[in-house]
C-alpha cells in the first residue's frame, strides 16, 4: 500500500517546514463578554452527552491520502458507523459530489442519513468541523477554530471552509475564534472544566508565541470555561501533535475515562501514565475530586494491523449519541469485552455498541475523530 500522505505519520518537508508559519493571523476575535454558563446566557459548550439534534459525518476519504488499498475499507467503514448512529439520531454527511453514488450504495437502506454535497480533503470532521456551542435560551451558534491541517502538515485549503459551510447549513451564527486548534484538543463537561493537551494547543504551528494564560484568556470566556485541567501530551509522534480525545474523556460531570498504554516499547506508555497522576489529582471547576476510569490498550490487533505503526489501538475515541456509546474493538476478547463493561459502568443508560473500525484506525484515527455532535 502507497499513501503520498498520511494522518497521524509526522510528516516531513515543505508542509512541515510550513509549520512555522505564523498561524491565525488577521483573525476576527470571538464575543468574550461574560460567556458563563451559571451567571448569564452566553454561550458555552456541553458535555457530549447532553441530547443531539444531529452528528455530522464526512464521506471524506480519499486515495491521494489514504491510498488505493485501503480507501474501499474506510469508506466501508464510514458507511456503517453513520449507519449506526442513524439507528439512535440524525447523520448528516458531507461528500464531493463524484462520489454520492457510492456513499449511497455502501449507506443502502438508511433512512436517517442525508447526504450534502461539499468539496471536503478529508474525513476527520471532529476537527474540520465546528464545534458547536448553546445558551440558556436555547440558541445554537458554531465555533470556527480555524483548522490549519494540524500545524500545515497535510493539504486542507477545502477542509478549512468545512466550519463555515455546516454553520450555514444549520443555519446557525458561526464564531471566528482567535485560536487555531481542533475539536479533538477539547473535553469538557458542560459545566466549566475542560481537559487539553499542551502538546497541539501550546505549539508554535498552531498559536506561536502565545502562553498557556494567554491561551486560557481566549478561550475560556469563548466556551464558558471556569477551568482547564491541562495534560502534557506529546508533540510531533503524530499528525495532530497528541490531541485530547485520544488520552482522557469526560464521561459526564466529575468522572473522567482516561487510556492507558501498556506496551512499554510504545511512545505514550509514559506519557499516559503522567496524565493518570494528573487526573486522579486533579479536581473540576465544581470542586470535585475527579473519579477516572481506566480503558487499557488491547494487547493484540487483528494479524493484518499488526505492522501497522499507525494504527490507532485505543478505546478513549468513543462516540456518544443519543441513548448510546459507540466504541471500537481490535480482536483482542478479553481487552474489548474489558473496555466494553469500563464504558458500560461509565454510561449506564445507555446502550454499548462495538464496531469494527480497522479502516479508520489504521489512518491513526477513532469513531470520534470522524463525527460531530450538534446539540438539541
Amino acid at each position: 500500500m502507497s499513501r503520498t500522505i498520511n494522518r497521524r505519520g509526522f510528516l516531513k518537508g515543505t508542509l512541515a517546514s510550513a509549520a512555522l508559519l505564523v498561524a491565525g493571523a488577521n483573525l476576527a476575535r470571538a464575543n468574550k463578554s461574560g460567556q458563563k454558563r451559571a451567571a448569564n446566557s452566553e454561550w458555552f459548550m456541553p458535555d457530549e452527552g447532553e441530547r443531539h439534534s444531529r452528528t455530522w459525518m464526512a464521506f471524506g476519504a480519499s486515495a491521494r491520502i489514504w491510498g488505493d488499498d485501503l480507501l474501499p475499507l474506510v469508506q466501508r467503514n464510514l458507511a456503517t458507523l453513520a449507519r449506526t448512529i442513524a439507528q439512535y439520531e440524525p447523520v448528516s454527511m458531507l461528500v464531493r459530489p463524484r462520489e454520492r453514488s457510492i456513499a449511497k450504495g455502501l449507506l443502502g437502506d438508511a433512512r436517517n442519513v442525508t447526504l450534502l454535497d461539499c468539496p471536503i480533503d478529508d474525513l476527520w470532521i471532529r476537527d474540520t468541523g465546528p464545534t458547536f456551542l448553546i445558551n440558556e435560551l436555547n440558541g445554537l451558534a458554531a465555533v470556527d477554530f480555524n483548522f490549519n491541517g494540524w500545524g500545515r502538515k497535510q493539504a486542507h485549503a477545502q477542509d478549512a471552509k468545512v466550519a463555515a459551510f455546516i454553520a450555514r447549513q444549520a443555519k446557525v451564527e458561526r464564531l471566528r475564534a482567535n485560536l487555531v486548534m481542533e475539536g479533538g484538543c477539547i473535553e469538557v463537561d458542560g459545566e466549566g472544566t475542560a481537559i487539553i493537551t499542551e502538546s497541539c494547543t501550546l505549539n508554535r504551528n498552531r498559536n506561536p508565541s502565545m502562553s498557556k494564560a494567554e491561551f486560557e484568556d481566549e478561550l475560556m470566556p469563548l466556551l464558558g470555561l471556569d477551568k482547564i485541567i491541562w495534560l502534557p501530551g506529546i508533540k510531533g509522534r503524530d499528525i495532530t501533535d497528541g490531541h485530547t480525545d485520544f488520552y482522557a474523556r469526560f464521561a459526564r460531570p466529575g468522572v473522567v475515562v482516561a487510556g492507558l498504554e501498556m506496551d512499554p516499547d510504545i511512545h505514550d506508555y509514559d506519557v499516559t501514565r503522567k496524565h493518570l497522576e494528573i487526573l486522579q489529582s486533579a479536581t473540576d471547576a465544581q470542586g470535585r475530586k475527579l473519579q477516572v476510569l481506566t480503558l487499557e490498550s488491547p494487547a493484540k490487533v487483528r494479524p493484518q494491523w499488526e505492522d501497522n505503526e499507525e494504527f490507532a489501538a485505543g478505546y478513549i475515541g468513543y462516540y456518544v449519541c443519543n441513548d448510546a456509546v459507540i466504541m471500537q474493538q481490535f480482536g483482542d476478547r478479553n481487552a474489548d469485552e474489558q473496555a466494553r463493561t469500563t464504558l458500560a459502568r461509565a454510561f449506564p443508560d445507555r446502550k454499548v455498541i462495538q464496531l469494527d473500525m480497522d479502516g479508520i484506525a489504521a489512518g491513526g484515527g477513532s469513531i470520534h475523530c470522524a463525527t460531530q455532535q450538534q446539540p438539541a
